[in-house]
This record gives C-alpha cells, sequence and structure tokens, in this order.
C-alpha cells in the first residue's frame, strides 16, 4: 500500500546519454595512461604519484557527472561544450606518463580548460552560484599547472596544494552561496542534492564497467607476442576471472541497492551521500582496477616465476583497494553486510607474499579464490537472511 501511495511522487527515471558514455571512454584513457605510468616503474614512489594525478583528475569527472545530471546534454550549445571538456582531458591523458618530467604545464593547462569549461556550463542551472564552485577549482587547476614548472618536493607540494582546494570545495559550496542571498543551509543543501538517482547511480556504474574493460586489455597487453601456450591461457582466464569476481562484487547487487538509497534519501542529504559513496569511496575501487591492470601487464608473461614486489603488490593491492573502497560504499550507503569484505581486503593484500615467495600463478589462483570464497559466504548469508525474515512474517501473520 505504502509504496504504491508513494509512486506518483518517485522522481522521472533519466538515462545516461551516449555522449556522456563516450566523454566516460576519453576519461578512462587517463586511467589508462595512469597504468602505463605505473607500469613502468613499480614503486612506491611511482604509486602515490599516480593516486595523487588521479585524486585530482577524478575530482573534475564527478563534477561533470553531477553536471549532466543537472545540465543533461540535450541541445546543441551543451553538448559542444561537453565535448570541449572531453578535449580538455584528452589533453591532460595524452600528458600523463611524463606529468612529472615535462609535460607537466601541458597537463595543468588542460585541467583548467576542463574547470573552465565545467564553470561555464554549470552555470545554467545554478547561474551567479557556480563561482563558489568554479574559483576554487580553477585555483587547483593553477596549482597543477605551475607544478609543472618545479621538479621535486615542490612540484609535490602544489599537487598536494590542488587536491586540497578540491577538498574543500564542497564545504564552500555549501555554505558560500547562502550569504548573498539569504538562503538558509538547508534550502542550499537541497538544491545541491536535486540528484536524480537512476541517472546518477547509473553513471558511475558505466565508469566502472569502462574501467573494468582497462583489466582487460591488460592482459592482451601482458601476453604480447608470447608463444599461445595452454599455461598461458590459464593465467589470462585467471586474470579474467579476477576481473569477473570484481565486477560480480558490485554489479550484482550493489547498483541496485545504492539507487533505492538515494531515492530514499531526502535532497539535503544527497549531495554528502554522493560525495562520500561515488567519490570517496569510488576512489580506492577504481585506482584498485588500475593498480590490477599494472600488475597483470608486468605478470603473464612470468606465471611460473617469482614475483618482484612490485607486480606482487599491485596485484594483490589492486584488489585489496577496490575491496577496501567498496567497504567504503557499503558503509556510506548503509548497506549489509560488510563485514565479508572488510575480512577479505587484507587477506587478499596478505596474498602478495604467494606471488613474492611462490609464483604469480599461485598469487592469481589465491586472489580468485579468496574473492569466490566472500562472495559465496555473503550469497548464504543473505539467503538465509532472507529466510529468516520469511519465517518472522509468518510467525507475525
Amino acid at each position: 500500500m505504502n509504496s504504491a501511495a508513494e509512486e506518483p511522487n518517485r522522481e522521472p527515471d533519466r538515462r545516461v546519454t551516449t555522449l556522456e558514455l563516450f566523454f566516460d571512454l576519453v576519461f578512462v584513457f587517463t586511467l589508462t595512461q595512469l597504468t602505463v605510468l605505473l607500469a613502468g616503474d613499480l614503486s612506491f614512489a611511482t604509486a602515490a604519484r599516480v593516486a595523487l594525478i588521479f585524486l585530482v583528475l577524478f575530482w573534475m569527472y564527478g563534477a561533470y557527472a553531477y553536471l549532466t545530471n543537472q545540465v543533461p546534454p540535450d541541445r546543441p550549445s551543451r553538448r559542444l561544450g561537453l565535448i570541449l571538456g572531453m578535449g580538455g582531458f584528452m589533453v591532460c591523458a595524452l600528458a600523463v606518463p611524463r606529468v612529472f618530467d615535462d609535460t607537466g604545464v601541458v597537463f595543468g593547462l588542460g585541467f583548467l580548460l576542463v574547470v573552465v569549461v565545467h564553470t561555464a556550463l554549470y552555470t545554467r542551472s545554478h547561474g551567479r552560484d557556480s563561482i563558489w564552485y568554479g574559483v576554487p577549482n580553477a585555483l587547483a587547476a593553477v596549482s597543477v599547472t605551475v607544478a609543472g614548472l618545479f621538479d621535486g618536493l615542490a612540484a609535490d607540494g602544489l599537487w598536494l596544494l590542488a587536491l586540497a582546494l578540491q577538498f574543500v570545495t564542497p564545504y564552500i559550496a555549501e555554505r558560500g552561496p547562502g550569504r548573498s542571498d539569504g538562503r538558509t543551509p538547508e534550502a542550499l543543501r537541497a538544491q545541491l542534492g536535486s540528484l536524480n538517482p537512476a541517472h546518477f547511480v547509473e553513471r558511475h556504474g558505466l565508469l566502472l564497467i569502462v574501467a573494468f574493460g582497462e583489466s582487460v586489455i591488460a592482459i592482451g597487453i601482458g601476453i604480447g607476442d608470447l608463444p599461445l601456450t595452454a599455461g598461458l591461457f590459464g593465467g589470462a582466464f585467471l586474470a579474467l576471472a579476477l576481473a569477473t569476481a570484481l565486477w560480480w562484487t558490485y554489479f550484482v547487487r550493489d547498483e541496485e541497492l545504492a539507487e533505492e538509497v538515494f531515492r530514499a534519501t531526502p535532497a539535503p542529504a544527497r549531495f554528502r551521500l554522493a560525495m562520500n559513496a561515488y567519490y570517496y569511496a569510488f576512489l580506492p575501487m577504481l585506482l584498485g582496477i588500475a593498480f590490477l591492470a599494472a600488475g597483470v601487464k608486468k605478470t603473464l608473461g612470468h606465471l611460473t616465476e617469482h614475483l618482484h614486489t612490485g607486480p606482487a603488490l599491485a596485484l594483490a593491492g589492486g584488489v585489496a583497494l577496490f575491496l577496501a573502497g567498496d567497504v567504503a560504499f557499503r558503509a556510506a550507503l548503509r548497506l549489509h553486510p560488510v563485514r565479508f569484505r572488510a575480512t577479505a581486503a587484507p587477506v587478499a593484500l596478505a596474498t602478495a607474499l604467494l606471488g613474492a615467495h611462490s609464483s604469480a600463478v599461485v598469487e592469481l589462483l589465491a586472489l580468485v579464490a579468496v574473492l569466490v570464497t566472500m562472495l559465496a559466504v555473503e550469497a548464504r548469508w543473505c539467503e538465509k537472511g532472507a529466510e529468516n525474515g520469511e519465517a518472522q512474517d509468518l510467525a507475525r501473520a
């Protein structure tokens, strides 16, 4: 009865457009380039820099995902603006492999273009309030551009400054506009949270699917020109099984439940929920896929060998990072259970020891086993919960 009564108030679903998906394909090219950077030097220093670059880039991807949720690309001027933003991300992606060497300024200028286009399009829905997002984002882009003129700690410090500017932007956005026109904080949060749940959840799910494509491409790159032996096929299928298990982890239940949670969340609380679930939690998930792809590239040609620390940690750390992000995602949306995935994350990380002391194929087998076991135990727990719930309903009747 309640669901039927609430149905007329349900927000109409809006689908992700093909242009938005095209935009995501271009953005994921930056993730591909970060994988190239990481695979070239699997060290902790490079991993930290890859994470720093992606943190800065993903902030603006999230800004565009939020933008097209509010300002659909349904007319030529908006489509052309979005395509121009795609061009900015393409510049960034091309500059990524040498961004800390000689292409830092090019990267920064491309990023500045991304920010300017975003702010201009944002005025279509938020008018002059766009300045509260545009200015800190532009300052972050300038900081990254100036970083290209320096080396070492100075460059890293300017990148961290850009990240700090992005971090405070949501707080400025929630508090700044009301000072000029007298709106209450609650009204501002309601405006920021006026998201279309179906579109927002689907958009990020499609991004994750495209990112998983990077892990599949990594299989082909890792094999290269090697002879197609039975062992090599076995390693390729293990890598594919690993990516498939991670896909299962998110898409079999989490995406559908996330949309339900967003629908049930009042508009004033949606903006913060979107930040926690689809920015802070999605970051480690996407980075985990990038690290996993780098590990696969470096591993498939050495399946029976002891792995160096870098490739072994990239494989295990990529899976662990994805699971940690998914745990944060579930915690933000209050989806249950969480404990099985929280337990599996450190276990997955520990499999790096198997790669380093045994062989790559043993580590891959162990990672697949950890994920399959986690999913099986969790599915059984959910079945028992459903059975107990049905029994309680019958007892009440």
